[in-house]
């Protein structure tokens, strides 16, 4: 099992000799939070701060890899664990971790990629991801040690094929002109609403298995919070877009791909449709949900209330979502169209603010203009 806590990051020794006794469950000292899911909150592309379209160096100070020298990088710095090799990619700003919630750990088991059924108990037929047993399974041993007070699950994008959608996109802008375009929406909008009872079906199962495990080593709903999130749009529509529809612009120095029209879907109509679902399950659950649909809003790759970091990345002014990758000196491409160190940073901003509050189904936003400290939560 891969683990991350905010408490052990002296030695493993050290952590050995000052972890509380095992199977101490709610009753533990120490107390505890915990992510599980996918991409979305395990902090893939926290590498970034903002995008820029130098190759090399620190890519204008926007890459937290960057070591030194020309071409001089350690992903081990961001992303933890081991996690850069196995691609879980869980980095040192997830939300999981950048939060200030007053807890003794904050234990990061989301893995990049990852379906419901990664997060389902193996023993109920749940599946191994990147080398890592089911993430139910690695919860077990947290929630027997320490006291856990919060859950924190993203999942069901992978089940929608969001990966897929996005390529698809990207390859009918890149294959068709702007004066005979071929969309994605119309072929993609049909796929996901044949493949959205199923994945939301595995959604309440992985959080049915959640609610198994935290049972299992003693713990009653009332000993513990459990939030489901949705996803933010990594997109803007067409008309924020800051680059022109026609051209190469949008690819070679934008990183954003995408037909108007197509981003007009993204942003109002896929992203509400997948938040909109989740927030059922949530309700039918009885788990509080944290809406992200806007979270991201004008902080999106080619926002025109955003730009390249041109030598000076800042979270007031730099974009909060990584562009596609267009070179072998920008990294992963499983990192584009995530949200960046600024946007996990912001999202711990929102589960704090969340902690603080009543539990309830709230929406996480940015404040334009503003850094990643100003976030609002409000009621949903």
């Amino acid at each position: 099992m891969t683990r991350i806590t905010a408490a052990c990051t002296l030695a493993v020794l050290a952590c050995a000799v000052t972890a509380p006794a095992a199977h101490a469950g709610p009753s533990s000292p120490t107390t505890a939070v915990v992510s599980l899911g996918d991409s979305y909150i395990s902090g893939e592309a926290g590498r970034w701060e903002g995008n820029s379209n130098s190759q090399f160096g620190s890519r204008d100070g926007t890459d937290r890899a960057y070591v030194g020298g020309c071409c001089s990088y350690d992903t081990s710095r961001v992303y933890l664990g081991g996690s850069d090799d196995n691609g879980c990619h869980r980095s040192d700003v997830a939300e999981i971790l950048s939060n200030t919630i007053g807890v003794g750990e904050k234990v990061n088991l989301a893995c990049s990629g990852a379906t419901t059924a990664n997060v389902i108990r193996a023993s109920q037929g749940g599946q191994s991801h990147d080398g890592e047993t089911p993430q139910a399974d690695q919860l077990a041993p947290v929630a027997q040690r320490d006291a856990v007070k919060l859950i924190v699950l993203s999942i069901g994008g992978n089940d929608l094929g969001f990966a897929d959608i996005i390529q698809e996109c990207v390859t009918d802008w890149s294959t068709s002109s702007a004066d005979d375009p071929e969309y994605c929406y119309d072929d993609q909008q049909p796929q996901v609403d044949a493949r959205m009872p199923g994945a939301m079906a595995g959604v309440g199962n992985a959080i049915d298995e959640v609610r198994a495990v935290m049972a299992g080593a003693g713990y009653a709903q009332s000993d513990y919070r459990f939030v489901l999130q949705g996803y933010p749009s990594p997109v803007p529509r067409g008309a924020e877009n800051r680059y022109p529809e026609s051209g190469w612009s949008r690819l070679t120095t934008g990183g954003c791909p995408f037909w108007n029209r197509d981003s007009d879907w993204a942003r109002d109509s896929l992203v509400a449709q997948i938040s909109d679902n989740l927030r059922s399950v949530a309700a039918g659950r009885g788990l509080e949900f944290l809406d992200l649909r806007d979270t991201l809003q004008g902080r999106e790759v080619c926002s025109t209330a955003a730009s390249l970091a041109n030598g000076s990345p800042s979270p007031t002014t730099s974009e909060w979502t990584r562009f596609l990758v267009s070179g072998a000196g920008q990294g992963d491409l499983q990192e584009s169209f995530h949200p960046n160190a600024y946007a996990e940073r912001g999202l711990g901003r929102c589960l704090t603010l969340l902690w603080s509050a009543s539990p309830g189904r709230y929406a996480c936003r940015n404040a334009p203009g503003q850094s990643y400290s100003a976030m609002t939560l409000a009621p949903s």
